[in-house]
């Protein structure tokens, strides 16, 4: 969780939506982030830092985020905004700790070139102009997209463990076409990621379907047509596979991250 704070971090910075001077930092091995003083205000405890921020944003581990919770609550600000980097944790239990505004915000590592799929909501605390100003913060990392609570998780899996399912897809795919060709493995790489980045651009610029690619490449009786029915025969069970394990291990996370509240 270090990674993504650090990430939106600098992010908020290079934007200029938020300046250096603006921002407060802190972490439990102070030495981390002492280095940064120059450019942020760091603080020396997250209670000093809750004292000062009007938005809290807390990137640890499910594990963590009690203690942190607790070290923080007596510090906040009355209207402070608490955002949780982590979507396992209910809003139930977080109030059990601090009864204030709360918001989880769940960002993907596309956020690098600022095309994140950012997913976030809000406690019923949380009024429209908290959203509006959570929302101008967060943009400058791509598209936020509000879902209700009990969706982040199904959302998590389509926004920011994508990337990784991506990514595992077509690192098998680059592997296979290699077995079967002398094209080196830098080429073939590039050659699909390319390929990969045009079709999103086409679908999204064009407003196309996976149904209408596949029908535009995939001539009946063609050569295309054959690799797509293996897909639909063999990938279904695959792709549900996925979304059964890793929908199950953020259950089993949440649960034993909630035992501690």
């Amino acid at each position: 969780m270090e990674v993504w704070g650090k990430m939106i971090l600098e992010k908020f910075a290079e934007s200029g939506i938020i300046k250096y001077k603006e921002l407060f930092i802190s972490n439990r091995h102070i030495e981390k982030i002492h280095h940064l003083t120059t450019l942020y205000n760091v603080c020396k405890t997250n209670g000093e830092l809750a004292k000062k921020a009007d938005i809290i944003f807390i990137c640890v581990r499910p594990a963590d985020i009690k203690f942190v919770l607790e070290e923080i609550k007596p510090n906040m600000k009355d209207d402070a905004l608490v955002v949780s980097l982590n979507g396992s944790i209910s809003f139930e239990h977080i109030e059990k700790i601090v009864d204030c505004k709360i918001a989880k915000a769940i960002p993907s590592v596309t956020a690098e070139v600022n095309q994140s799929q950012t997913l976030v909501c809000f406690n019923h605390r949380v009024a429209d102009y908290d959203k509006k100003e959570l929302n101008s913060i967060l943009k400058c990392m791509g598209n936020v997209i509000e879902l209700p609570e009990n969706e982040m998780g199904m959302g998590s899996e389509l926004v920011s463990c994508m990337p990784g399912f991506i990514a595992s897809i077509f690192s098998v795919l680059c592997h296979e076409a290699k077995k079967h060709t002398l094209i080196s493995e830098q080429q073939v790489v590039q050659m699909v990621l390319n390929t990969l980045c045009a079709t999103g651009n086409l679908m999204l610029e064009k407003d196309m379907t996976f149904d209408e690619v596949v029908s535009r490449v995939a001539t009946k009786g063609g050569i295309t047509e054959e690799g797509v029915k293996i897909v639909n025969e063999e990938f279904p069970a695959i792709a549900d596979t996925i979304f059964l394990r890793t929908l199950e291990k953020r259950r089993l996370t949440a649960q034993k991250a909630e035992e501690l509240f």
